[in-house]
């Protein structure tokens, strides 16, 4: 079976990336932000009120949420049936204010009373963006291959925001200033950081979900303005910090802490943490100082060409250790891809966020 990073990535290159969010997943992360709604129109610009969960939850809860307004657009080429190619179906739109059928129920999206827009339902059309300027909040599971631009018009429009990404938009140089700059955040998450959807590309059975037209992507997350509890549980810290288990990069003024779990609670300076600490991270108990992205201007050494070792000892000159954190090791460690400059041996470790405890001098 194909691994689902792949693909996620195949998806994104192909621009077929239509993952539709199971009702479960939405009803679990949105019990978190009841009280944001009251009085508020709410925008799902990536939505056909037809197939939408994100629809029908919002149209079933109405009332509960206190919400004034849902309002869902749809690119073209949408269809009931999820795996339809029909290219020639137009865009549409829909708002809904509560109205109920004779038997007191959400009626079917056709009898709300659907609109055809003249474009084509892109989030960027004219037509979507002078709805979004109707709209508090927008939720919704934009197209992964878009959300760089995707959320830079949620923040242009000020808009309050509840969508779905993956974890490896944390490093965007788009996106990370917002984190840095509390502008953006983490929801509660999917348990595992990890969910299915209904993918109109490729059919794909699990051994955790067997039903047709099943795709797991692993690393997904929500992203947010709204706030919530969560983002402010302090992180207990129980370990203590030596140098022997924390050495300091060799190209960042940091130190390595490869868990989050580990992050030594008696250290006061710059600490290099994987991206997946964002899911614990805390303002008042955390503040972000940057990113080991070349784009983040923190490096303090630029290395010239390096001999790459890979695990089965294949050789190969690049300048790969530029793009990330190195430790310097002592000798060539074992089955593990290393790289030689000069006489000297590094290992280069995955993206990380520079982070420092609040309150340390």
């Amino acid at each position: 079976m194909t691994d689902p990073s792949q693909r996620l990535s195949r998806a994104k290159a192909a621009k077929k990336d239509e993952f539709y969010t199971q009702l479960p997943d939405i009803e679990r992360e949105l019990r978190h932000y009841r009280e944001h709604f009251r009085g508020k129109v709410v925008y799902c610009n990536c939505d056909d009120p037809r197939v939408s969960n994100f629809f029908k939850y919002f149209s079933y809860n109405f009332e509960r949420l206190g919400l004034k307004r849902l309002i869902t657009t749809c690119y073209k080429s949408q269809h009931r049936d999820l795996f339809s190619q029909n290219d020639s179906e137009r865009a549409i739109s829909l708002e809904y204010t509560g109205m109920k059928d004779p038997n007191g129920r959400v009626p079917d999206p056709e009898d709300i009373g659907i609109r055809l827009l003249d474009g084509d339902g892109d989030f960027r059309s004219v037509e979507s963006i002078e709805l979004l300027e109707e709209a508090d909040i927008v939720v919704t599971n934009p197209p992964f291959s878009l959300f760089r631009e995707y959320v830079s018009q949620l923040i242009e429009h000020g808009k309050q925001f509840l969508i779905i990404g993956h974890q490896n938009a944390l490093k965007y140089k788009e996106i990370f200033p917002l984190l840095q700059e509390d502008r953006l955040w983490l929801g509660y998450g999917f348990p595992g950081m990890a969910t299915h959807f209904y993918s109109q590309y490729e059919d794909t059975a699990t051994a955790t979900d067997r039903r047709e037209g099943m795709i797991r992507i692993s690393g997904v997350h929500w992203f947010t303005n709204l706030e919530h509890n969560k983002r402010h549980e302090d992180l207990v810290l129980y370990r203590s910090y030596s140098p022997e288990e924390y050495p300091t990069y060799d190209n960042f003024d940091a130190i390595e802490v490869g868990k989050t779990k580990d992050i030594p609670g008696d250290y006061d300076g710059v600490m290099g943490v994987p991206v997946t600490f964002m899911d614990k991270y805390n303002p008042d108990q955390f503040e972000i100082v940057g990113i080991s992205q070349s784009w983040g201007g923190a490096a303090t050494k630029v290395y010239p060409r390096q001999v790459q070792v890979s695990a089965n000892g294949e050789r190969k000159e690049v300048t790969k250790l530029n793009d990330g954190p190195a430790l310097k090791v002592e000798s060539p460690p074992a089955r593990k891809t290393y790289y030689i400059v000069g006489d000297e041996y590094f290992v280069q470790l995955y993206a990380r966020i520079f982070i420092r405890r609040k309150g340390a001098d």
